[in-house]
């Protein structure tokens, strides 16, 4: 069984977990996520399309990310989600944590923070090998591909991480 730490409203630890996807934060509760853009020195971007079996957002693109593991610091986490659904260790890539975002979601149980990293460096696409179970495939793509995919609607996450796109 997956838990994840419980933080408060300032994103400060509580002492308490919960079961992943188990919905039954307080309106002052969060979890931890964290997102990994992962970038090329040449200003291009690696971004991932989900698959159709998705129960949310299927065929859309986005960057690495997931939830923190009970115990675990968003810079473990990042690291971990990265390498899991890429292939690619960014372990010392210049870059790291640029800015965490929060949604609120009342009522819901699922309130949570966002911790937003960018990390930079060489690779090609032969090094990239996308988790089957998570991604339809990938690209690397430059901000105004990444900027069409928002416009019409299917870029993950956009809106709150645009920023990160910015050199």
């Amino acid at each position: 069984m997956e838990y994840w730490d419980i933080y408060d409203a300032n994103k400060q630890l509580t002492g308490r977990t919960m079961k992943r996807n188990d919905w039954c934060l307080k309106d002052d509760e969060y979890h931890l996520t964290v997102l990994g853009v992962v970038a090329r020195r040449d200003g291009r971007f690696l971004i991932t399309k989900r698959v159709m079996t998705k129960h949310w957002a299927p065929g859309w693109w986005e960057v690495s990310g997931g939830a923190c593991m009970a115990g675990e610091t968003s810079e473990q986490a990042v690291l971990r989600e990265v390498k899991e659904e890429t292939g690619l260790d960014v372990t010392g890539w210049d870059g790291g944590y640029m800015f965490t975002y929060h949604r609120e979601n009342p009522g819901e149980g699922d309130n949570y923070f966002v911790d937003v990293y960018r990390f930079v460096g060489d690779f090609e696409e032969t090094d990239v090998t996308p988790q089957e179970a998570e991604t339809d495939g990938f690209k690397i793509a430059t901000v105004e591909e990444i900027k069409a995919f928002a416009k019409e609607g299917i870029f993950l996450h956009y809106d709150s991480i645009k920023r990160v796109f910015e050199w």
